[in-house]
């Protein structure tokens, strides 16, 4: 079988892809700056923002994901996204390797109704901007048929424990394993969808076996109808049998506690996505694939167990 390269092992939707190919007995190459050694993988340490270890990551793959997340910094993505994306562009076609970038919907800015495949990219903070360049800079090679590539979008996510950097896992999911009371970020009655994280995984996985599948964009599946803040919140506090407290954190909360957490501070500027609906419409993975995303009731009940039973 042909070798399939992650570029960015390590992170949540790389774990659950590393499981799935790992069963199809897929060849795997793992790749971060520090991998962590896994039964039947290739690990290689690289950092792909250098362009020969981009183009020695990718060496003699037929497949390559990149799922790279890097520090949720703007000065860091405007310096390094683009690089890191052009290397990987350019590794790809050396190795004449197909690629599948993870994508988030940040290059969509404040939308009107649900998000699909056919939103135009219009941004409306610094980190939209950077996806929406590395974005069009992929499907521009793609459209000079100078590469074979996809884009693979999600909403924000959530999932089993190891998703601890998605929102409803830090906000909902841990203050409630811990006892304590959950958050919510502006407005609980608003539906905001949230990608599970191994439909995610599994969704790459079935988008990169499917021949026509190739040089589009694809939102990943997620479960539907999207829930408000409230009825996530209620329907998490049910599976980890607490009661469902929680408090709202408006904007001037953010804004000062971003004086004392830098991560904090770089998520103000992302606020428009939840003070208005934020409904992600997979409808295109369903009707060609047959799968919609787990029911939010089922996923957050696995979820609610990976924190019980590390």
């Amino acid at each position: 079988m042909a070798l399939t390269t992650i570029l960015g092992a390590g992170g949540p939707i790389s774990n659950e892809l590393t499981k799935i190919l790992s069963v199809q007995g897929t060849p795997l190459r793992l790749v971060s700056r520090n991998p962590k050694p896994i039964p039947g993988a290739e690990t290689l340490a690289a950092d792909i923002s250098d362009p020969q270890q981009a183009i020695k990551a990718v060496a003699g793959s037929s497949i390559v994901h990149l799922l790279i997340g890097l520090q949720y910094e703007t000065k860091l993505w405007q310096e390094l996204w683009p690089r890191i994306m052009a290397n990987t562009i350019e590794a790809c076609k050396r190795a004449e390797a197909k690629l599948v970038f993870f994508d988030n919907v940040y290059m969509y800015g404040k939308v009107d109704g649900p998000m699909t495949e056919q939103t135009p990219n219009a941004p409306v903070s610094r980190k939209g901007e950077v996806r929406a360049e590395i974005a069009t800079m992929l499907m521009n090679e793609v459209k000079a048929r100078k590469l074979t590539a996809m884009i693979a979008r999600s909403a924000d996510f959530y999932g089993p424990r190891d998703a601890n950097h998605g929102m409803a896992n830090v906000l909902v999911f841990e203050p409630f394993a811990k006892g304590k009371k959950g958050q919510w970020l502006i407005n609980d009655s608003l539906p905001h969808s949230f990608t599970f994280t191994p439909d995610g995984a599994r969704g790459v996985a079935m988008l990169a076996e499917r021949d026509s599948a190739w040089n589009q964009v694809w939102h990943l599946p997620t479960a539907s109808p999207t829930l408000t803040g409230k009825q996530f919140i209620q329907t998490a506090a049910q599976a980890f049998e607490v009661r469902p407290k929680f408090r709202i954190l408006n904007r001037g909360m953010v804004k000062v506690g971003g004086w004392f957490n830098p991560v904090v501070g770089e998520l103000y500027e992302m606020l428009y996505q939840n003070d208005s609906p934020y409904i992600f419409d997979s409808t295109k993975f369903a009707r060609e694939f047959g799968f919609a995303g787990t029911p939010y009731s089922h996923g957050i009940r696995i979820a609610a167990d990976s924190y019980r039973n590390p």
